[in-house]
């Protein structure tokens, strides 16, 4: 038997039990990819995180992230909450402030916010229209005609690809009640298993916009996430090029459908990069044996 460190962390919450729990498994460079696999299926969270000494010399550590379906080249809530926990482990950085992921989609860069928190920069997001004609399947499966075309559809790939809808409202997108099995073959179509709803709350709400994030199948499992990192970033990405970021910086809230209270913070900054941050906090701690 082999014993490494290990800590589950609620993402995009200071509150345990509100974000999206993520497992860290440190010292993992003796496990192949079949045992990852396993120990993910075994936590049977949305993601399980490796830490891996890096082969890049600009990276500070390396990740390989699993759903309990396959490995993602790059998800949101698992990069935010491996930088928690490095650093709440004792782990401290080789520049002050800056951490350097190496994943599936190369090198991330996170930094450290006035109020302690962290935030990744979105990566680089390859944003394709919806075609036209798809549009009343999408609002048939949606079981919704409050789809704001408006703002074309669009499938946003950062490296964990999601369908970017907007609604006319955060109610509207806060009432849906989605045909899943229906949406499966309109988020296959779009290059994606996954479906990102969002919509404006009005002035003097709890944040600018609520998300909601539905999976059909694949390696992003069926379901609804509680609080999406990439999600996050593709819509950050997906605003900023349809014009429709109400600011510099926004909130959106996610997981209210599902009795979770997640809080993501979004800054494009003068350089034209977005950061993606929020809160975290340690819920277990101890070791993990295999």
């Amino acid at each position: 038997m082999h014993t490494v460190r290990f800590r589950q962390v609620d993402v995009f919450s200071a509150v345990p039990f509100k974000g999206n729990p993520l497992a860290v498994v440190f010292e993992a460079d003796g496990l192949d990819t079949a045992q990852m696999q396993a120990i993910a299926r075994w936590t049977n969270l949305s993601e399980t995180i490796f830490l891996l000494q890096p082969d890049d010399p600009d990276a500070d550590y390396r990740v390989r992230i699993f759903t309990t379906g396959g490995e993602l080249p790059f998800a949101g809530h698992p990069t935010l909450g491996t930088a928690h926990a490095l650093r709440e482990s004792g782990y401290r950085p080789r520049r002050p402030g800056r951490l350097v992921q190496q994943c599936g989609v190369g090198l991330v860069e996170l930094s450290e916010r006035d109020d302690g928190c962290w935030a990744f920069a979105a990566p680089p997001a390859r944003i394709t229209p919806m075609p036209v004609a798809r549009h009343v399947e999408l609002a048939r499966a949606l079981h919704s005609d409050a789809i704001d075309f408006a703002a074309p559809p669009c499938t946003v790939d950062n490296g964990a690809p999601w369908l970017v809808v907007r609604m006319q409202s955060a109610a509207d997108c806060l009432a849906l009640q989605p045909d899943i099995a229906a949406l499966a073959p309109v988020t296959r179509a779009a290059g994606t298993d996954g479906l990102a709803i969002y919509g404006p709350h009005a002035a003097g709400g709890p944040t600018d916009f609520e998300l909601r994030c539905l999976m059909t199948g694949g390696s992003f499992g069926v379901g609804e996430d509680p609080v999406t990192g990439s999600a996050n970033a593709a819509l950050a990405c997906l605003l900023e090029a349809q014009g429709g970021r109400p600011a510099a910086s926004y909130t959106v809230r996610q997981g209210t459908a599902l009795q979770r209270d997640g809080r993501v913070a979004i800054e494009h900054d003068g350089d034209g990069r977005i950061w993606i941050g929020g809160t975290c906090v340690t819920v277990i701690e101890g070791s993990f044996r295999y």
